[in-house]
């Protein structure tokens, strides 16, 4: 599908599927399907009364070539993260090359200027963006156009927080009322404390106590953090490789778990996770075994053997 929209993460010929479902970048999987429910409940065709015949069709059509794809997107666990990946390297390329980027909406323009808690107004200007983004059909693409500059603009501040030597200052030029150039200035912070705790040592340490809780959810969510920051760190993949395994998600531990033995391979942290990897494949493998012995065993047992009797003569 062409998408009318060359604003904000669509201006690098991606789809933002998180703005099309007019969720956070960092929702998680129930909070996703929450929200496909309800826009899906407001343009199928048996549900959406208010519409006229016209808008119904173009409901439906949003539906099924802008709603369900992107649904179908985001809630496969393996496809959503390899996209937050995408756009974490995208934050961290931006701002190490200190790029302009054009944002034409008051409301990223308002994210751009926030103070520290740049994730708060984050939410809330995205919660009062999502909320008509699919009453006014004929704005659909405007809010989702919207929505994904606001993305941009997060993803840029989460990088500037999340780089440990500079800290981000934002500014936004005066020379076009309808356009407004986003730059961001890295700035070397000089009061940094050594013996402190760096983010990402902080984000790690509160994964590993997560994980030794048995709270694989907990630590999924310090270790997204700490890859905004540093979005090849060995040991991040290894411990998110290691809490998908905890949860049963074994194509996703081994995504994150055979990256981080390519950047890592000599790190303790990173032989034990794929030591666990391992071991839970062997043990999938040697199941199919197992299963070929009993049937050959029932094949020489006739077929009153998978029962457990003989047959009486």
């Amino acid at each position: 599908m062409i998408f009318p929209i060359s604003q904000g993460l669509f201006q690098y010929d991606l789809i933002d599927h998180f703005a099309i479902l007019g969720v956070s970048i960092d929702a998680e999987q129930e909070e996703i399907r929450e929200r496909y429910l309800k826009i899906a409940y407001k343009l199928h065709p048996d549900t959406c009364r208010t519409y006229t015949t016209d808008e119904k069709k173009r409901a439906n059509q949003l539906l099924s070539k802008l709603v369900n794809p992107a649904y179908e997107h985001l809630s496969h666990d393996l496809s959503r993260e390899e996209f937050r990946l995408v756009l974490a390297q995208m934050g961290k390329a931006m701002g190490r090359d200190l790029s302009k980027i054009t944002i034409s909406s008051e409301p990223a323009r308002k994210l751009a200027q926030s103070s520290a808690n740049y994730e708060l107004a984050y939410q809330k200007i995205l919660q009062s963006l999502a909320i008509d983004q699919y009453t006014a059909l004929e704005n659909t693409y405007q809010k989702i156009a919207q929505l994904s500059e606001l993305n941009l603009v997060y993803l840029i501040l989460t990088e500037g927080r999340g780089n440990r030597k500079t800290t981000p200052k934002v500014f936004i030029s005066q020379g076009n009322t309808n356009q407004s150039e986003l730059v961001v200035a890295a700035v070397t912070t000089s009061a940094r404390t050594k013996s402190k705790e760096s983010p990402l040592e902080g984000y790690i340490r509160r994964a590993q106590a997560s994980l030794d809780e048995n709270n694989p959810a907990q630590a999924l969510r310090e270790l997204r953090d700490a890859l905004r920051q540093e979005p090849d760190n060995g040991i991040c993949h290894a411990l998110i490789g290691l809490a998908y395994l905890r949860q049963n998600q074994l194509s996703m531990a081994r995504v994150h778990i055979n990256r981080a033995w390519k950047t890592s391979p000599q790190d303790a942290t990173v032989i034990r996770c794929k030591r666990e990897l391992d071991k839970v494949v062997n043990s999938k493998i040697e199941m199919p075994d197992q299963k070929e012995q009993k049937e050959e065993g029932e094949r020489k047992g006739g077929f009153w053997s998978r029962f457990g009797g003989k047959k009486n003569k």
